[in-house]
């Protein structure tokens, strides 16, 4: 199996939105975030699938050796083998890769934030900077895009905390911050036993109308000129505002179960999103 053959697999059997986003780009700008996106599986993974801190925490330093090795030349596994082109074709820098380890590495120290202020950080290292990786890779002129896709990677993040809530649960782990969980007048074991209720269902919701701000940001600021470039972002956060649109219509019942659109329709909104973006695209190059 090929580094570029890994990173597909490991991107294809993750059933993510984002492998659906990269479909439609043309093969070198494909191969470069689909090794970007098995990169971060790959340190996720370390962190979800290891049960000892100590020892995910030593992975994770190995990962941040092998870093060094990539922007050294001497990769060794078959991702970082993968994303030695991209670092050069797309200027991709080497300390963007340790930001997004050491956002990793918070899962291993941080339970839980005190204030939205304490988990953008967090939000910032594992979702924002590989949105302005991913910038970069799908290209772009006005520099305008880098503030939307920092805004989009945070958006990014919040739809998954409020998706994933019960699940980061079940791990102990609490990522609405404990100021809000207060003013709702919501405890942390409601949250930790899957207890839904009105106060809890006001707080979700509230998460919810944050994420959707952040996506209205994003979009806000991103030029005309960059958009059809970046239009596997555009794709993604078609498919994740509809899983926002799926919480709301179930009453924000994500303690009970996870809310997740079927591979087919992540396919269609994907497919359906590019015509529409393509469509725009045409209709700006005539108007210019």
């Amino acid at each position: 199996m090929t580094p570029d053959q890994y990173c597909q697999d490991k991107a294809a059997k993750s059933g993510s939105s984002f492998y659906y986003s990269f479909l439609f780009l043309p093969p070198h700008q494909k191969q470069a975030i689909i090794a970007l996106y098995a990169f971060c599986r790959e340190v996720d993974d370390v962190v979800d699938e290891c049960s000892d801190p100590s020892l995910a925490s030593n992975k994770l330093e190995w990962w941040r050796t092998e870093i060094t090795n990539l922007f050294n030349g001497t990769a060794t596994h078959p991702v970082t083998q993968a994303l030695q082109t991209s670092i050069k074709q797309f200027d991709l820098p080497q300390e963007h890769f340790i930001e997004i380890i050491d956002g990793m590495a918070m899962d291993l120290e941080e339970f839980t934030y005190a204030s939205f202020k304490d988990l953008s950080l967090y939000c910032y290292r594992v979702a924002s900077v590989v949105g302005l990786m991913a910038a970069e890779i799908f290209g772009y002129q006005d520099r305008q895009t880098l503030k939307y896709a920092h805004n989009l990677g945070m958006a990014f993040q919040l739809t998954n905390i409020l998706r994933d809530v019960a699940e980061d649960a079940a791990r102990g782990r609490i990522y609405l911050p404990q100021d809000e969980l207060q003013r709702f007048n919501v405890s942390q074991d409601e949250i930790l036993d899957h207890k839904m209720s009105d106060n809890a269902r006001e707080l979700l919701a509230f998460q919810a109308k944050r994420a959707q701000e952040y996506y209205q940001k994003a979009f806000d600021q991103l030029p005309e000129v960059d958009r059809y470039s970046q239009r596997s972002g555009i794709i993604m956060a078609a498919i994740y505002q509809e899983t926002l649109k799926e919480i709301k219509n179930d009453n924000y019942r994500v303690l009970d179960q996870r809310i997740s659109l079927t591979p087919l329709r992540k396919l269609w909104l994907a497919w359906r999103t590019s015509r529409q973006e393509k469509k725009r695209y045409r209709q700006w190059k005539r108007k210019k």
